[in-house]
């Protein structure tokens, strides 16, 4: 069942038209995305030329080279757009390349296309949503205590402080007080800076 029931922009933009259609083929079926297809460059030169009201909810990205990729992340994110990043590389660096840049989404080319459908909705509603495999790139930091690691956690799978505090079966308010300790320990105020910090300090597995 969609998170969001309205009709969601979708634009995928990759490089390879296999792969690009490969793509448009496992998403079709979704009512309740529109699609809109380009090569990398081609993309982004469309959605330059694209008014803010005109522009994709979600663009899934297919990088070809990650030297790039940030430029192309920070300004999509800038105009308003929510990037998932759909990756072969299982390198580190690159996956924190594309979060510190602003993606909302962060998936390896193992996905199956219920887990892309499920980012894509997660993503549209302005949470975040990173593929279980890439999880294992992120380290862990042994300073985070156990129910700060739970909360970041479930921080990086784009609950809600109250969702959180449900599905713990705690307060809010000592759901706010574990973050505020988080913000203390790491200096980190804005909760998009927390979930970067999630995404390096423990994830669902």
């Amino acid at each position: 069942m969609p998170m969001n029931h309205r009709l969601q922009r979708v634009a995928i933009l990759c490089d390879v038209p296999l792969l690009r259609r490969g793509i448009q083929y496992a998403l079709s079926a979704a009512a309740d995305l529109q699609l809109e297809i380009f090569s990398s460059r081609g993309g982004e030169t469309a959605l330059k030329s694209k008014s803010e009201s005109e522009l994709p909810d979600v663009v899934i990205l297919v990088p070809s080279a990650f030297d790039v990729i940030h430029e192309g992340i920070s300004h999509l994110c800038h105009r308003g757009c929510r990037v998932i990043v759909l990756s072969s590389s299982t390198i580190q660096c690159d996956a924190m390349t594309a979060i510190h840049a602003g993606a909302r989404g962060y998936l390896d080319h193992d996905v199956e296309e219920s887990e892309l459908l499920t980012a894509i909705r997660t993503v549209a509603c302005d949470r975040t949503y990173i593929s279980a495999n890439v999880t294992q790139l992120l380290g862990v930091n042994a300073s985070i205590t156990g129910r700060e690691r739970q909360i970041l956690e479930l921080l990086a799978a784009g609950y809600t402080d109250r969702e959180i505090a449900r599905k713990l079966q705690i307060s809010e308010h000592t759901v706010h007080s574990h973050l505020d300790r988080l913000r203390a320990k790491t200096g980190l105020r804005r909760r998009a800076d927390l979930t970067r910090l999630a995404l390096k300090h423990g994830m669902p597995k």
